[in-house]
C-alpha cells in the first residue's frame, strides 16, 4: 500500500532536517515512528525507508527526442515519472546488494581519534568473550571486534575457506573474515557457479540470494540469524542456502582470551583479512603485447568495443530569438545611471540589510549618481604622486568590499565606469594565508593594479603590518589602499560632468575566474558586451522599469553582478541584496523580503533553496505569490533538480506557481548563456531527462530504458539567449560539431560574451576564439564563438540540456565522469549521520598516467571511529555501483578544515593542493588502489632459462665483455714486508715487543677527547701472556672462547692472549645496561651458538651478566664458565702454542645480517695474514703511519682494523668507539684533526650522526682549530650499496673544515670475504655512475645521463684489494654474465673466510657459498658467494699498474630483494622514494608478506600528520616503481630497528609487524 502524500510530504521534511543536524536521530525515529504508526500493520517487517514510493515504473524515462510536448501541464501536478529522489532511492537500492559486507579497518592509536565517541572505545558486546586483546593488553587501541555471529556448519566452513582462499588451511584468527570488495558480489556468483552441480538451476541461486540480501536488509536486528530465514525450510536445496549465506555473511570465528596464552595479533589477522579481499584484485584483461626489455609500457586501455556511440544526425547550430529594438534604449550602462539619476532621483535603487534583516540603507538612483559622480572626480583629480596624476582613464583599479555592504559597491563600481577606470572585483582578503589569496595577487600584479578601493571598516578589519599600513598579502603587489567614505571624496565643481561615451569595445571590467587547476584569470567584459548582456537579460526575463528583485548571490561577481548591479540600473528597478552572512543566520531570510516587498523576481542558488526548506516550518504566514520568475543560478547543478522539486513541494501552498521556476546556465567567460524564460511568453513547458550514466560517461545521450541505479536526473535550461547562436562541440582537439545524441562542450557566439583572458593571448585564443567545424572540417561560420566550460547538448523543443562543467570532469580510463554526479551519490548514502551536506569535495589526481578520483568530505564530530569506516565503505561500493568508476581515496577530515570558497562551499583546488603536499590532515582514510589502477606494465614473464653457454655467445657477439677484475697480484708486489716472514699474526706481534718494544700500537680515546688507554707493542704482548697463563690451565687447545669487552684495549690483549694459548677467540658486543631485555639474549645466543666453553669479560659485565635484571631475559645459571680479567696475576705462560699448519682456525667472526641471520665465519691463520697484507698494501700502511677508526671492534672489517692490522703493519691506531659520539658528536673529526690523520675509517651510523649534529657546528669547530684538510681518505666500512646522498651531503658540510670532496670513499665486505674493495690510497677517484632504475629491475645494466627520468646514481664500492679476484655471476645458472648484466659478486682470495661455523636457523642452505664453481667457462677456480647483486665496468682511468681500471658497483643484498611483479626491487630503491615524498617522513623500510607489499615510515612531526602520508606514500611508489602498496604502517621516530652498521633489520621490523609489537600510530590497508 502506498502511503498518503501528506504523510511522505512530513516524511521528507523530516529527513531534511536530519540532515542539516536540525533534529537529533532519536528525535527523528521518534516522530517518524508517529507519523507510520497508523501504516504499520499493512506493511509490517519491512523498514519503512525503503517502502515510500519505491516502485520506480517503467516509464521512468524522458520523452524521446523525437516526441513533441503537446499537452501543456496543469499547474499543480507534478510529474511522477522525473522524481529528482530516484538517485537517493538508487544509492539505497544499490547498496542493498553490498549490505552489511565489512573490510579491514584501519588501526589507529587513540591520540590521532578525533573527538571520537564513547561507543567507539567500547566492544559492542562486553559479555562476549570476544573483547580486542588489544583494549586488554595496551590502552591505545580501538577495539574493533564484533560479536559472534552464529557457527555455521564446520565442514561448510571448512569448503568456504578453501574456496575462498584457494588453500586447505582454515583460518581461524581473523578478527572479521575478508570483506569482499566493491566488485566481489559477481566474483561470489561466478564462484558459486564453478563449484555447484550443474543440475542446481541458475535462477535459483540468484533468488536465493536475492531474498538473503532483501532479509538482512530489512531485518531490524544488525546480527543476521540463520533460523529467522524463511527459506532454509522451503528451499529444494537447504545445504546450498547455508552455503550461500556462508559466502555472502562468513561467520566470525570466536577467539578466546585466557592469560598467558599467545593470542595471535591484530595487525596479522587484519593482513590476512586484507589478503583476502585482494585474492581477486579488479583487473581488465591485459592485451598480449611483446615487453620490451626497457620499454615497460604502461597498459593501455582498449576501448570496450560494446561501448555505446553516438548515432544522430550532425546538430546544427541553434540561434536564439532576435534581440529586439527597444525605444528609449540608452547608449551605454553611465548613460542609464545619468538618466535615471536625473529624472528619478527619489526612485529606489537598492536595499541593504544587516545581520538582523532590518533595512540599514536604501540607495536611490539620484545618490548612486551624484555619490558615483564624487568618486570618479576624486579618483582623476585628487590622488597624485609627484604632481602626477595616479590614475589614467583606462587603469585597472581593485574594489575589495565585504558582501554585506552593497550600497559602497555599487557607487565603487559605478564610480569608476564614469572615470573610464576598469573596475576589479575581488573577494576581501581576511587573513594573510586565505585559500587562493596568492593567485588572486597574481592577477591584480599582471592587470597593473596600484589601487585599491574599500571601505572605512574593511580596511579597519584588514591585516595589518607594524607600521600601521594594510599588510602586503603573500604574492600581491603594493597596493595603496583608499577608501571612498563620504569624507574622503570631494564634491566635483559646477562645471565637471564625466564623459558619458556611447558603448564602445573598451574594456569595462575585469571579472576574476579560478580555474580547475586553482589558477586564477581575469575575464574581460566590454562596455558594448556589458550593454548587449543587459539588453538580452531584460528581454529574456521580460524586465521592466521599477520592478523588484531579490538578489542572494554574490554581487561582485557572475550572475549576482549581472542581475543585480548592471541589468537592474539598466531597467530602473529597486534590489534587495540578502547578504550570505544573513543567510547563514536566518535561511528563510530571502522569502520574507520576497513576501514584504511583493518581489517579482528573485535570484538564487539551489543552496539558497535547500536552506530555506529546512528553516520553513517556523513560518506560517508568508507567500511567493507576487514571484513572477525564480532564477536558479546554479540551474545546471545536477543537484539542483532536487533543491526545485523540493521546494517546490513545500512552498507550492505558500502561493509559489511551478512554472515560476526559471533555471539557468551560466559561465564567467560567455555570461549568461540558457536561461528559462518565464511563463508569459508562451514558451514549451520544461522537459527533465533521465539519462543513463554509463552513457554519459562515454559521452553518448541515451534515454535510460532498464538499468534503474545508474541514472541521472536532469532539468532543462531553458532556451538559449537572445542574439546568441549556440552549438555544441567536442570537448578534445579539433571543435567538431557533435552529433544530436552527444555530450560536447557548448559554444556561443553573440556580442554578450566575454572578450579575453587579461594578459593570456594563447589562452584567450582557445576559449574566446575557436571556430566549430562540421565534420567534413568546413566552418560553420566566421564568427568567432566562446566556450562556456558547460557540457551539454540540445534536447526536444530546443531546449538546453547540461549535464556537467569542464571544472569537474573528470576522465578515468577514456570514461568521463563529473565531480558533482560523484557528490551526489555520495550525499545519497545517509549523509546526515557523519558528514555535512555541503563540505564534500571530489577531484581527480594524476597518478601512474591516468585520473584517479578523490572524494575529501567533513566528517561530523560526533560521528564514531566504526560509523565512518562503515560510511566510507558505502560510498565506495555506491559509486562503483552507479558510476562503474573506483574511488582512489576516500579522505575524512574533522569539521570545519577544508578551505573555504568566500561565499562558504570548498575551495576545490585548494583541498586538492593540501592533498597532494600532505597537508589536508584527514582523520580517516581509506585508499582502493588495487581497483581502479588497472594500467600497471603487465607482470614481466620469466623466459625460458637461456644457458650460460648462450650467454656468453650472445655476450661475446654483442661485443659485451665478461663482467670480471682482479687487485694488484700480491706475489708481484715487491715491498719490505718483515711480517711476510711469519705465518701467524700472534707470531708478529712477539716479534714486534722484541724488535720496536716502546713502539706505540693502540691509543683509546674518551667522549672529553683525552687519551682512556693506551698500548705499546710490549705491553699488549705482556697483557696478552697474562690472559693465556690464565686460560692454559683451565682449557684445552681448540676451547672456543667468548670475549664480552667493551671496546677497549683488554678487548685486544684478550684476543692476543687466546691466540697465545690455542684458544680460538670469539668477539661478542657486551649487553646494554639499560635495554638487557633485547640485547643480552643475542649475547647468549652467540656464546651457545659458537660453543664456548668459557667467557672472557670485566668485573662489572661479569656482574651484569648474573644479575637479577639479567635473570629475567635469559636462563642465567646456564652460563658458561665466566672469567674476569680486570686482576689477573703477572705470570708467563709456560710456552706458546704454535699452530701445526696455517690452515687451523684463527677466530670466529659472528654478526646479525640484514635479513635477521645469525652467523659465524671462520677465519683460518692464513686468510688473518693474507687480510692483514692486503689491506696493509692497499692502504700504504706503515709504522710511521697513524689512522683513526671509529667503527665497532665485534666483527667484520672493524675487527680486522682495530684488533689486526696495527699488529701486522705496525702502524698506531687511534681507536674512537661509536659509543661515545652519542655524548660528543665531534669527537671523531676532532681526534682526526688533532693527530692530523690522513686515513680514516668509519661507519654509516657515525657518519650520519656527524651529519645530523654537526651540520650546524661547522662554525664553531672552526673556531676550536679542527682542520680536516689532512685527510686523504676517509672510508666508510660497510655491507650494502654506497649511500651517496649520505656520503655527499657529508663532503658538503665539512667542506668548509677543510676537507677534500674527493676523500670520502667506501668500502665493500661481506660474510664470505670481509675486505674485498678499499678505496686505499693510490689509484683512481671513486666514480659515480646513473643506471636506469627499470632495466635494473629485469636485472640488467643500463648506463644513462645524469638528471634522466628513472635514473638511480650507484657510487663505486672502493677499489678490488691486492690478490683479489670478483666475477659477477647469474644467480641461478651460475655461468658468468657480461658487463652489462646485473648478478651476484663472487670473489676468489687468499683472505676468503672458510666456511660458516654455523648460520643459525639455516645450516643447509649455505653449504655452497664458500666453495663453488661457475657451471661454464673458468670452471676451475674455486669462488665464494657474497650473496650481494651488482656489476662490473671498465672505466676510462688508469689505476697503478696502467691498466684500465674496473668499478665494482654493489646494488643490494641478494636475500633482501623483493620479487613483485615478476621483477627484481630493492628496497632501498622504494624507500628513497617514499622518504621523498613527504617532508616528515624521518625513515622507511619496506618488505613483502605474501606478496602484499608493507610501507613503514617514522613520523617525524605531529600525529595530525599520519594519515596524510597514506596516500603520498602510495602514490609515489605507484609512480615511480609501479607498485600498488598493500599496507601503510607509521610508526614514531626510532622503531625501524638498526644494527651497529646502521643498516635496517627489515625482517626484524617484519617480524615486530606481524607480532603487533609496533605501537603504530596508524595502520591504512590499502583495499
Amino acid at each position: 500500500m502506498t502511503l498518503p502524500a501528506e504523510v511522505r510530504e512530513k516524511l521528507a521534511e523530516l529527513e531534511l532536517e536530519l540532515s542539516e543536524g536540525d533534529i537529533t536521530q532519536k528525535g527523528y525515529e521518534k516522530k517518524r515512528g508517529k507519523l507510520l504508526a497508523p501504516y504499520i500493520p499493512q506493511i509490517q517487517g519491512v523498514d519503512p525507508s525503503l517502502q515510500i514510493d519505491n516502485r520506480i515504473q517503467a516509464s521512468s524515462q524522458a520523452v524521446h527526442p523525437g516526441s513533441k510536448h503537446n499537452k501543456s501541464r496543469a499547474p499543480n501536478t507534478r510529474d511522477e515519472r522525473f522524481r529528482s529522489d530516484l538517485h537517493t532511492e538508487a544509492v539505497q537500492a544499490a547498496l542493498a546488494k553490498y549490505k552489511e559486507r565489512k573490510m579491514p579497518m584501519p588501526s589507529k592509536r587513540r591520540s590521532v581519534l578525533v573527538q571520537s565517541s564513547v561507543e567507539a572505545c567500547t566492544p559492542p558486546d562486553t559479555s562476549s568473550a570476544s573483547e580486542d586483546e588489544g583494549s586488554l593488553r595496551r590502552q591505545g587501541r580501538l577495539a574493533t571486534s564484533t560479536p559472534y555471529q552464529g557457527h555455521g556448519h564446520p565442514a561448510v566452513e571448512h569448503w568456504f575457506n578453501r574456496v575462498i582462499q584457494g588453500s586447505s588451511v582454515t583460518t581461524t584468527n581473523t578478527t572479521a573474515h575478508a570483506a569482499l570488495n566493491a566488485n566481489s558480489t559477481a566474483l561470489t556468483f561466478s564462484l558459486l557457479l564453478s563449484v555447484l552441480p550443474s543440475s542446481v538451476p541458475f535462477l535459483l541461486i540468484s533468488s536465493i540470494s536475492q531474498s538473503i540480501c532483501l532479509h538482512i536488509s530489512s531485518s531490524t536486528a544488525s546480527t543476521p540469524r540463520y533460523s529467522s530465514f524463511p527459506c532454509l525450510y522451503f528451499s529444494p536445496y537447504p545445504c546450498l542456502v547455508m552455503f550461500i549465506f556462508l559466502l555472502l555473511f562468513p561467520p566470525h570465528p570466536l577467539r578466546f582470551q585466557c592469560v598467558g596464552v599467545p593470542v595471535n595479533s591484530r595487525v596479522s589477522s587484519k593482513i590476512q583479512q586484507l589478503l583476502n579481499t585482494l585474492k581477486r584484485p579488479k583487473r581488465p584483461p591485459l592485451r598480449e603485447f611483446f615487453v620490451d626489455d626497457f620499454e615497460e609500457l604502461l597498459d593501455v586501455q582498449e576501448p570496450d568495443p560494446n561501448q555505446p556511440k553516438p548515432e544522430g544526425q550532425q546538430m546544427s547550430p541553434l540561434e536564439g530569438d532576435h534581440l529586439g529594438l527597444v525605444n528609449k534604449w540608452p547608449p551605454s550602462l553611465p548613460a542609464a545611471l545619468q538618466r535615471w539619476g536625473t529624472t528619478q532621483p527619489k526612485s529606489p535603487c537598492l536595499t541593504a540589510l544587516d545581520n538582523a534583516g532590518k533595512p540599514v540603507y536604501t540607495l536611490t538612483y539620484g545618490k548612486l549618481w551624484t555619490r558615483s559622480q564624487k568618486l570618479a572626480y576624486t579618483l582623476l583629480n585628487k590622488l597624485s604622486t609627484r604632481n602626477e596624476p595616479l590614475l589614467m582613464p583606462g587603469d585597472r583599479v581593485a574594489l575589495v568590499f565585504p558582501n554585506n555592504d552593497p550600497v559602497m559597491f555599487m557607487v565603487a563600481f559605478y564610480g569608476c565606469l564614469l572615470a573610464e577606470l576598469v573596475p576589479v572585483p575581488i573577494e576581501v582578503p581576511l587573513t594573510r594565508k586565505d585559500a587562493g589569496s596568492q593567485q588572486i595577487g597574481f592577477l591584480l600584479g599582471s592587470c597593473g593594479v596600484t589601487l585599491a578601493l574599500t571601505t572605512d571598516a574593511c580596511q579597519k578589519g584588514l591585516p595589518k603590518a607594524q607600521t600601521g599600513e594594510v599588510a602586503t598579502f603573500k604574492g600581491w603587489p603594493r597596493l595603496l589602499w583608499f577608501v571612498t567614505d563620504g569624507k574622503h571624496v570631494v564634491k566635483p565643481p559646477k562645471d565637471w560632468h564625466p564623459p558619458i561615451r556611447e558603448a564602445s569595445n573598451d574594456i569595462a571590467y575585469i571579472e576574476y575566474k579560478t580555474s580547475k587547476e586553482g589558477s586564477t584569470m581575469g575575464i574581460t567584459v566590454s562596455h558594448s558586451a556589458m550593454l548587449a548582456h543587459c539588453h538580452a537579460l531584460t528581454q529574456a526575463c521580460c524586465y521592466t522599469e521599477a520592478e523588484t528583485i531579490t538578489n542572494v548571490l554574490d554581487f561582485k561577481r557572475e550572475a549576482g553582478l549581472w542581475h543585480g548591479v548592471l541589468t537592474s540600473v539598466m531597467n530602473r528597478m529597486h534590489v534587495i541584496s540578502i547578504p550570505y552572512s544573513l543567510m547563514k543566520v536566518n535561511p528563510l531570510s530571502w522569502i520574507q523580503k520576497v513576501h514584504t516587498y511583493k518581489a517579482r523576481v528573485a535570484v538564487v542558488k539551489s543552496r539558497d533553496m535547500h536552506w530555506s526548506l529546512l528553516a520553513q516550518r517556523d513560518q506560517r504566514d508568508i507567500s511567493l505569490s507576487s514571484l513572477r520568475m525564480l532564477i536558479v543560478a546554479d540551474g545546471a547543478n545536477p543537484w539542483s533538480i532536487s533543491s526545485c522539486d523540493a521546494f517546490l513541494n513545500v512552498f507550492q501552498a505558500r502561493g509559489l506557481r511551478p512554472e515560476v521556476i526559471c533555471p539557468c546556465a551560466s559561465s564567467s567567460e560567455a555570461m549568461t548563456v540558457a536561461i528559462r524564460r518565464p511563463p508569459e511568453m508562451g514558451v514549451p513547458p520544461p522537459g527533465k531527462a533521465v539519462l543513463s550514466m554509463g552513457g554519459l560517461s562515454h559521452s553518448v545521450i541515451r534515454v535510460d530504458t532498464e538499468e534503474k541505479l545508474s541514472v541521472l536526473t536532469v532539468q532543462d535550461v531553458g532556451q538559449v539567449m537572445p542574439g546568441a547562436v549556440v552549438c555544441v562541440v567536442r570537448v578534445e582537439g579539433t571543435p567538431y560539431l557533435c552529433q544530436t545524441d552527444e555530450v560536447g562542450e557548448i559554444c556561443v557566439s553573440s556580442g554578450s560574451t566575454g572578450v579575453a583572458y587579461y594578459g593570456l593571448p594563447g589562452m584567450t585564443k582557445n576559449v574566446f576564439e575557436t571556430i566549430p567545424v562540421m565534420s567534413s572540417g568546413v566552418p560553420i561560420s566566421d564568427r568567432p564563438f566562446t566556450r562556456t566550460s558547460l557540457l551539454g547538448f540540445v534536447g526536444p523543443d530546443n531546449l538546453v540540456f547540461v549535464v556537467g562543467k569542464m571544472d569537474g570532469l573528470m576522465v578515468v580510463s577514456g570514461r568521463r565522469h563529473n565531480a558533482d554526479d560523484v557528490v551526489a551519490t555520495a550525499l545519497a548514502v545517509e549523509p546526515m549521520k557523519f558528514v555535512y551536506r555541503g563540505r564534500i569535495a571530489v577531484f581527480s589526481v594524476s597518478v601512474l598516467h591516468d585520473e584517479r578520483i578523490v572524494v575529501v568530505a567533513e566528517q561530523r564530530p560526533d560521528a564514531s571511529e566504526e560509523d565512518s569506516f562503515q560510511w566510507m565503505s558505502r560510498v565506495l561500493q555506491a559509486i562503483d555501483s552507479i558510476h562503474q568508476v573506483g574511488v582512489y581515496c576516500l579522505a575524512l577530515v574533522p569539521a570545519n578544515t577544508l578551505p573555504k570558497a568566500p561565499l562558504g562551499g570548498i575551495h576545490i583546488s585548494e583541498t586538492k593542493q593540501r592533498f597532494l603536499e600532505g597537508a589536508l590532515h584527514p582523520c580517516n582514510v581509506l585508499m582502493c588502489p588495487h581497483t581502479c589502477v588497472t594500467n600497471l606494465p603487465k607482470p614481466r614473464q620469466k623466459q625460458p632459462e637461456v644457458g650460460p653457454a648462450s650467454m656468453i655467445v650472445g655476450n661475446l657477439v654483442a661485443g659485451k665483455r665478461i663482467a670480471q677484475a682482479c687487485g694488484r697480484d700480491v706475489a708481484q708486489l715487491e715491498d719490505n714486508d718483515q711480517a711476510r716472514k711469519f705465518l701467524y699474526i700472534q707470531d708478529v706481534l712477539q716479534w714486534r715487543a722484541q724488535a720496536t718494544p716502546d713502539h706505540p700500537l693502540f691509543l683509546v680515546l674518551n667522549a672529553k677527547g683525552t687519551v682512556a688507554s693506551t698500548a705499546s707493542c710490549l705491553q699488549l704482548h705482556k697483557r696478552a701472556e697474562r690472559v693465556a697463563a690464565a686460560l692454559m690451565g683451565r682449557l684445552n687447545t681448540g676451547d672456543h672462547v667468548a670475549l664480552v669487552y667493551p671496546p677497549g684495549i683488554d678487548l685486544i690483549a684478550t684476543f692476543y692472549g687466546c691466540l697465545y694459548a690455542g684458544c680460538v677467540p670469539v668477539t661478542v658486543r657486551p649487553p646494554h645496561p639499560q635495554n638487557l631485555a633485547t640485547t643480552l639474549p643475542t649475547v647468549k645466543m652467540i656464546v651457545e651458538v659458537s660453543k664456548s666453553v668459557c667467557i672472557l669479560t670485566t668485573q662489572a659485565i661479569m656482574k651484569l651478566l648474573k644479575s637479577k635484571e639479567a635473570a629475567a631475559a635469559v636462563d642465567i645459571k646456564s652460563w658458561p664458565m665466566v672469567l674476569d680479567t680486570d686482576d689477573l696475576p703477572r705470570k708467563k705462560s709456560p710456552q706458546m702454542y704454535k699452530p701445526p699448519t696455517p690452515e687451523m682456525l684463527a677466530y670466529l667472526d659472528f654478526s646479525v645480517s640484514t635479513t635477521g641471520i645469525l652467523a659465524g665465519v671462520k677465519m683460518s691463520h692464513a686468510a688473518t695474514s693474507a687480510l692483514c697484507r692486503s689491506i696493509k698494501l692497499q692502504c700504504e700502511l706503515y709504522p710511521s703511519r697513524q689512522i683513526a677508526i671509529c667503527l665497532d671492534p665485534y666483527c667484520g672489517l672493524g675487527f680486522a682494523l682495530w684488533c689486526l692490522c696495527s699488529v701486522y703493519s705496525g702502524h698506531q691506531s687511534i681507536l674512537v668507539p661509536p659509543l661515545e659520539l652519542e655524548s660528543n658528536a665531534s669527537l671523531w673529526l676532532a681526534a682526526v684533526s688533532q693527530y692530523k690523520v690522513r686515513v680514516t675509517f668509519c661507519s654509516y651510523s657515525v657518519m650520519e650522526m656527524c651529519t645530523k649534529g654537526l651540520g650546524s657546528q661547522t662554525e664553531a669547530l672552526r673556531l676550536r682549530n679542527v682542520n680536516l684538510s689532512c685527510v686523504r681518505t676517509c672510508m666508510v666500512v660497510a655491507e650494502e650499496r654506497p649511500r651517496i646522498a649520505l656520503t655527499q651531503s657529508f663532503s658538503k658540510i665539512f667542506k668548509d673544515l677543510g676537507l677534500s670532496p674527493r676523500a670520502v670513499s667506501t668500502t665493500f665486505g661481506c660474510r664470505v670475504n670481509v675486505a674485498i674493495c678499499l678505496q686505499g690510497t693510490a689509484g683512481p677517484d671513486p666514480t659515480t655512475v646513473y643506471v636506469d632504475m627499470r632495466a635494473l629491475r629485469h636485472d640488467r645494466v643500463r648506463l644513462v645521463e645524469r638528471g634522466s627520468p628513472h635514473s638511480l646514481p650507484l657510487m663505486e664500492s672502493g677499489k678490488i684489494l691486492p690478490g683479489v679476484k670478483v666475477i659477477i655471476a647469474n644467480t641461478e645458472t651460475k655461468g658468468p654474465l657480461g658487463d652489462s648484466h646485473l648478478g651476484e659478486v663472487w670473489v676468489s682470495s687468499p683472505h676468503n673466510a672458510t666456511g660458516y661455523y654455523t648460520v643459525y636457523g639455516e645450516e643447509a642452505l649455505h653449504a655452497d657459498h664458500f666453495n663453488t664453481k661457475l657451471s661454464f667457462g673458468d670452471t676451475q677456480t674455486m669462488w665464494a658467494r657474497t650473496g650481494y647483486l651488482g656489476f662490473l665496468r671498465r672505466t676510462e682511468l688508469t689505476d697503478a699498474s696502467g691498466e684500465r681500471h674496473d668499478a665494482l658497483y654493489v646494488v643490494g643484498s641478494l636475500d633482501e630483494t623483493l620479487e613483485l611483479r615478476g621483477m627484481r626491487y630493492h628496497p632501498i630503491d622504494i624507500e628513497t622514494s617514499v622518504i621523498r615524498s613527504h617532508k616528515s617522513i624521518a625513515e622507511c623500510a619496506v618488505f613483502t608478506w605474501t606478496n602484499l607489499l608493507v610501507v613503514v615510515v617514522e613520523l617525524e612531526g605531529s600525529e595530525q600528520e599520519a594519515l596524510d602520508l597514506v596516500a603520498l606514500v602510495t602514490n609515489v611508489v605507484l609512480e615511480e616503481h609501479y607498485l600498488i602498496v598493500g599496507v601503510v604502517v607509521v610508526v614514531d621516530p626510532g622503531v625501524i630497528p638498526i644494527n651497529s652498521r646502521g643498516e635496517k633489520q627489515r625482517m626484524h621490523l617484519r617480524d615486530g609487524f606481524l607480532a603487533d609489537q609496533l605501537d603504530p600510530i596508524y595502520v591504512a590497508y590499502n583495499m
